[in-house]
């Protein structure tokens, strides 16, 4: 041993493995680093099943927005109209949404009516948002034409209404039941503005994953709506889908240009973008405080390896007089505290993936056992905990774990390596 070898060797694996798989009685690991490798475990898992359902709850919500909302909507600064007062009417709509439709990106466009009523069936009476628009542009709103929970067909569109999960629960109604709708912006006679009420058959019923939106929305023809409206002629806003919602506000421009003069956009990030901003800061927040347990893990390995080394002593002793130089016996202790650090990541990736993979399963056992009512939409806009795992977050989870985990057994490693043999072996 007295020569030159190459760093980690065979035979400092060899040592190191030895002190690892020791009894207790020999002065193997304590239970310090037990606890360090349980608590390495439980907070890599932790952070990386966190993560997982932050980038999940993201990724959902911006689904919901984008797929169920315009990317962008066009609307009309305030002019007057032809009684003299003032109104954000569009009247030459189909010329802008023919304009419109050329702009590159853009995969679709819908003029919309949309105008907000009360709904009443079987008794019972709420608030919803009327939007008005034909059956084929209706048809390119994703969670909402194509939605999985849907009942009935947009088939019959023509001659009915479609309306959210949540407004037929509130109503009690289902498919081909009547709904009437009461705006009190009706009928004009000499007596003044009467309430208009008409009722509807409900031929589709969609979920769009957002409770907000199934409790509130009510879709109608658009010439229907127009009528309904009195907006014959007109349109209120005009609705754009494109290719790629991430990169909406690089469109603006061209957006604007072909929409025409007196033309205003609003786009979904102007609408949702605070709050995706909210949750930007707090998965920041998140990772730090998570990084602290993780910290606050890993520096139970000092105390684990300091312990081996106390217990190692005397064969510190022996093998440096045998020629193991400070390096090898830095090494050795180092892969000690290193293996605690790598397996505890290991096992914490592996718990956090499989929490992210099943977090259904895992969340309906949790939901029974504490009698339901764990989730509460209202409240969190979505129905169910999403989670999806992003190699990014996966990786920097582990990375933090392994890279406090190598730094911090450098410190007992040391303290081992600069060991007196005869200091150690006086009192053998």
């Amino acid at each position: 041993m007295t020569g030159r070898t190459r760093p980690f060797a065979a035979y400092e694996w060899m040592i190191a493995w030895r002190y690892l798989r020791a009894k207790r009685a020999e002065g193997g690991v304590s239970v310090m680093t037990w606890i360090s490798l349980v608590g390495i475990t439980l907070a890599v898992f932790a952070m990386v099943a966190t993560l997982a359902v932050r980038s999940g709850y993201r990724v959902q919500f911006v689904d919901t927005i984008v797929g169920a909302n315009a990317h962008a909507t066009i609307y009309a600064a305030a002019h007057a109209g032809p009684d003299g007062r003032m109104t954000r009417e569009i009247s030459d709509y189909a010329a802008m949404a023919e304009r419109l439709a050329k702009v590159p990106g853009v995969t679709a466009v819908a003029p919309l009516v949309k105008g907000t009523v009360m709904a009443s069936a079987q008794g019972r009476n709420t608030g919803v948002e009327v939007y008005g628009m034909s059956l084929a542009d209706l048809e390119k709103v994703p969670n909402i034409a194509h939605s999985k929970e849907a009942q009935g067909s947009l088939d019959g569109y023509d001659q009915g209404i479609a309306i959210g999960q949540g407004v037929a629960q509130t109503l009690g109604v289902t498919v081909g039941d009547m709904v009437r709708l009461i705006s009190p912006d009706g009928v004009k006679t000499a007596f003044g503005v009467s309430p208009r009420v008409k009722a509807y058959k409900v031929v589709y019923i969609f979920s769009a994953g957002r409770w907000d939106i199934d409790q509130t929305r009510v879709y109608m023809p658009f010439a229907e709506a127009q009528s309904y409206f009195n907006r014959e002629g007109g349109a209120d806003e005009i609705a754009v889908l494109t290719k790629d919602p991430e990169r909406i506000n690089d469109l603006l421009p061209a957006l604007l240009a072909a929409a025409g003069p007196n033309a205003l956009v609003w786009t979904w990030r102007d609408s949702a973008g605070a709050f995706l901003e909210a949750l930007t800061v707090e998965d920041n927040v998140m990772f730090v405080i998570l990084g602290l347990v993780v910290t606050i893990a890993t520096m139970n390995i000092v105390s684990g390896l300091i312990m081996l080394v106390k217990n190692k002593g005397r064969d510190i002793g022996i093998l440096r007089t045998m020629g193991l130089t400070e390096g090898s016996v830095l090494r050795v202790f180092f892969i000690c505290g290193a293996s605690t650090g790598l397996i505890g990541t290991i096992c914490g990736v592996i718990l956090g993936c499989l929490f992210a993979i099943y977090i259904d399963p895992i969340f309906a056992a949790v939901n029974y056992l504490s009698g339901g009512g764990v989730w509460n939409p209202s409240i969190r806009g979505i129905y169910r905990l999403p989670a999806q795992l992003e190699f990014w977050d996966v990786a920097k989870a582990a990375l933090l774990s392994l890279g406090l985990s190598f730094v911090i057994t450098l410190f007992p490693a040391r303290r081992a390596a600069r060991m007196n043999p005869v200091e150690a072996l006086r009192y053998e």
